[in-house]
């Protein structure tokens, strides 16, 4: 059955009461928090719907009521305004991010911030190289037999490898290798890369060159680790039993689990969060949590992803606007890089 516009009221008075005060809500403190404009008795009769449509739930003798699941998800999908970030605290997220200097640093930044301001566990995916395309090569001449390739992506990973060549090359031959590599493989993806470094080995057919080609292969078929960064498992302590349904076991274990991780990032885009609220989760061991997250990267391309995981008791419209103003700073920088 549709609940109409009054018990949705009702069900939203609930959720943030219950998460503010980690309380079960009782209706006469609802007439008195919220200005619902009817009767402490239309009050009960429209809980007793919600209760009997399993929206809310009666923990145990007492006279209040807590969210269930599907509350809680009908109230994510029906939120009318995500809750808007205070300046200080765009403030806030811009300058801590601001000052990163690479790319471990804004992702090592952006986990520990995540986590601060939501109190949550926070995790952030690194750019996916698979995802990646090649900004910029150099060729670095150490000596004149021996080179440093550096690699530049448009996600800010930097790949270097030293190149032995098989006899001494003038540095201006260098300078044409490197012209001619930037020019084949600037805004290739790194996966389309390898053939194109074999046209170009075939076509100049120089020693340099050949020594070149087998480092750059390495380099760019070479299957590197996809990697997590993990912060604020400490949060879940906060937390009493009632939320977590038992013990926080599973879930340490589950979060040490970094193909888990990983799959929590398999369907976000870029500037939407996603929402998934107990049961819903793929996995067991988190299902008494919420996980909320959304994709990064340069403008709206997708490179990676960043959220959080807490009780099923969070402040969604609060989280929800966190995790997309961090993951909008974070694409930002990624574009300035």
């Amino acid at each position: 059955m549709a609940l109409d516009d009054r018990k949705l009221d009702v069900l939203r008075a609930i959720v943030e009461d219950y998460v503010a005060t980690q309380e079960p809500v009782g209706s006469k403190m609802l007439v008195e928090r919220h200005s619902l404009g009817v009767s402490p008795a239309t009050v009960r009769n429209d809980m007793a719907v919600l209760e009997e449509e399993g929206y809310i739930r009666q923990p145990h003798t007492s006279a209040g009521r807590v969210p269930t699941d599907r509350g809680y998800r009908l109230f994510v999908d029906r939120l009318s305004k995500v809750k808007p970030l205070s300046p200080a605290e765009r403030r806030a997220i811009e300058r801590f991010l601001i000052g990163a200097v690479d790319l471990d640093d804004v992702v090592h930044r952006a986990v520990r911030l995540l986590a601060q301001l939501t109190r949550q566990v926070a995790v952030v995916q690194y750019p996916s190289l698979s995802r990646s395309s090649v900004r910029h090569l150099e060729l670095v001449p150490v000596s004149t037999t021996r080179l440093l390739l550096v690699m530049i992506t448009d996600t800010g990973r930097v790949e270097q490898r030293v190149v032995e060549l098989p006899e001494p090359t003038p540095v201006e031959d260098i300078e044409t290798l490197t012209r001619h590599l930037n020019e084949k493989l600037v805004g290739a993806k790194l996966v389309d890369t390898p053939p194109l470094v074999q046209a170009l080995a075939d076509q100049l057919a120089q020693p340099a060159m050949n020594a070149l080609a087998v480092v750059l292969l390495e380099t760019l078929v070479e299957r590197h680790e996809e990697r997590i960064a993990l912060a604020g498992t400490a949060n879940l302590t906060r937390y009493n039993g009632l939320d977590l349904a038992g013990s926080l076991r599973p879930i340490l274990e589950a979060l040490e689990e970094e193909v888990i991780l990983l799959k929590l990032f398999d369907e976000v885009k870029a500037g939407s969060a996603l929402v998934r609220i107990g049961d819903e989760n793929e996995y067991a061991d988190l299902r008494t949590t919420s996980v909320v997250s959304t994709g990064y990267g340069p403008g709206s391309t997708v490179v990676g992803g960043l959220g959080v995981l807490g009780p099923t008791r969070m402040d969604y419209p609060g989280t929800i606007a966190t995790v997309r103003a961090v993951a909008r700073y974070v694409g930002d920088l990624l574009t300035q890089h």
